[in-house]
């Protein structure tokens, strides 16, 4: 049974908070790109940027990455990742890209997406924005911009529902059931 975690105006609140936090940080919008990670991370990515345009007036560019080819686990994957497009639509080169993802967790998406990016071109710095960072990290990664941390074992999952993707806003907190349960 999944728990709801975050409502649709827990998100609503929390994406608010970090676009204010991503625009104190870097100072000025100017140089400023948000892509997001396919595939939740692309609609938080384009509603951080509308939280920016609504409170700075300037619109701040927002693509879309795809890294299932970097991911380090491929060859293992019974089924190869369906590829879909990567759509950044300016020069990264100089830029301060913020990767925006839904779940930070061992941090090997977040490694794949930084060496996909790095094929696109040089940024002057990569952040990481995530809506929930669960900890676990098998890398070393952390993230500058976190909407919310939840503690939560392995045995557990962190379903992000988004009105784009899934229609509706939450976010929920799963027990996975164990092998027994499983079974016939």
């Amino acid at each position: 049974m999944a728990k709801i975690i975050m409502s649709r105006q827990d998100i609503r609140r929390t994406l608010a908070r970090m676009a204010h936090e991503i625009v104190e940080r870097n100072r000025s919008t100017e140089s400023l790109v948000l892509i997001g990670m396919r595939t939740r991370g692309v609609p938080l990515a384009k509603r951080l940027a509308a939280n920016i345009a609504s409170f700075e007036k300037v619109e701040v560019p927002v693509g879309a990455l795809d890294f299932s080819l970097y991911r380090d686990d491929l060859a293992r994957l019974e089924r190869q990742p369906m590829v879909k497009s990567t759509d950044v639509p300016v020069s990264i080169d100089g830029k301060t890209i913020v990767l925006v993802d839904d779940v930070l967790y061992t941090g090997r998406s977040t490694r794949a997406a930084m060496d996909a990016l790095i094929d696109l071109g040089r940024p002057e710095s990569i952040q990481l924005a995530v809506l929930i960072d669960r900890g676990h990290r098998e890398l070393p990664i952390r993230s500058d911009y976190v909407g919310k941390n939840i503690p939560s074992s392995r045995h557990e999952d962190i379903r992000v529902r988004l009105e784009e993707t899934d229609g509706a806003d939450e976010v929920a907190i799963a027990t996975r059931p164990s092998v027994e349960e499983v079974k016939p």
